[in-house]
């Protein structure tokens, strides 16, 4: 998709966002609670697998029509419901806007995830929407920001004991763990995938809130982190011990071989780390398409040959190198 269509396609949803606090007086009554949250479980399934463009359709309607209800439940458990709805539109909205390149519309989404969450009575989304803000943070060259976010996400979202409650705990952990990496503070990175790994131990595999936590989840967070220190060696090392299960999250699938590819081509196996360009292709296209590493390996390929093969500039014209 072209980059004046993919404009035209998320223009709706920033204007849905500028208009979320108006009643308009001929506004349609809403569908119940149920329908909407039925919607909205469609949509995360769409988000994890990374069908970006089908969500980015669905969204400016359903964004509308959560900001009215939401107005429209009066206080108690049907507003909350309603509060955790809107979060989570807006979550979805910024990391689809974020994922195709449009931060200023994934900040907004943002903004309202912020404004929503705290009225959901979930303090774990609360927690979610600092774990998105920290990649802003962390893109905008914000790292050590990004790790405060995680600091405090972690400080106010106790361990109260529950599976669900430690799996996002662990993901903060894991999140702080990247971009300590990236900053260059390897012994903080260690220390948060020591917590995390030991949590995940605790919780297994689980999917709670469309984060993948668990044993798994960690390894892959090995590799990433020691791709980020530029041990390319070691993240290949920890890669090739990972098996994914089947039906295992696309985005998390495409995460692993991107990570792989990157390892690969930094270590001199470009036949490898295009094979492995490929796998993340197979395993979420919008994703890998997208995907600012995936731009940096192939750029890191084709400087690598004086002519590059036709596979690698298949791929590089498709990625938009």
């Amino acid at each position: 998709m072209q980059r004046d269509q993919i404009d035209a396609l998320l223009t709706p949803i920033s204007a849905a966002f500028d208009d979320w606090d108006l009643l308009p007086d001929d506004a349609p009554p809403p569908r119940s609670l149920h329908s909407l949250e039925a919607d909205i479980e469609a949509l995360v399934s769409l988000r994890v697998a990374a069908e970006f463009m089908e969500i980015a359709a669905r969204l400016p309607g359903l964004v509308s029509e959560i900001a009215i209800t939401t107005q429209l439940q009066p206080a108690g458990h049907r507003h909350e419901r309603a509060h955790a709805l809107q979060a989570e539109a807006s979550r979805t909205a910024a990391i689809v806007a974020y994922r195709l390149g449009y931060m200023d519309l994934a900040r907004l989404a943002l903004s309202r995830m912020a404004v929503a969450a705290p009225h959901s009575g979930d303090p774990r989304q609360v927690a979610i929407e600092r774990y998105e803000r920290a990649q802003m943070a962390a893109d905008s060259s914000r790292l050590s920001r990004g790790v405060t976010l995680m600091r405090h996400a972690l400080r106010d979202l106790d361990d109260d004991g529950d599976r669900v409650t430690r799996a996002v705990r662990g993901t903060l952990q894991l999140r702080a763990a990247v971009l300590s990496a990236r900053d260059g503070d390897d012994t903080a990175s260690d220390e948060w995938l020591a917590q995390a790994t030991e949590l995940s131990t605790e919780t297994g595999e689980t999917r709670d809130y469309a984060l993948s936590f668990g044993p798994l989840n960690v390894r892959l967070h090995q590799i990433a982190t020691a791709g980020d220190r530029d041990d390319h060696a070691k993240a290949l090392e920890h890669a090739r011990t990972v098996r994914l299960p089947e039906g295992y999250a696309p985005t998390r699938a495409a995460h692993y071989w991107i990570d792989r590819a990157r390892a690969e081509a930094w270590t001199a196996q470009q036949s490898a780390a295009l094979t492995s360009l490929h796998a993340a292709r197979a395993a979420s296209p919008q994703l890998t398409r997208y995907h600012h590493s995936v731009h940096a390996t192939v750029a890191t390929l084709l400087r690598a040959r004086q002519r590059a093969e036709e596979p690698l500039r298949q791929f590089a014209e498709w990625c938009g190198i």
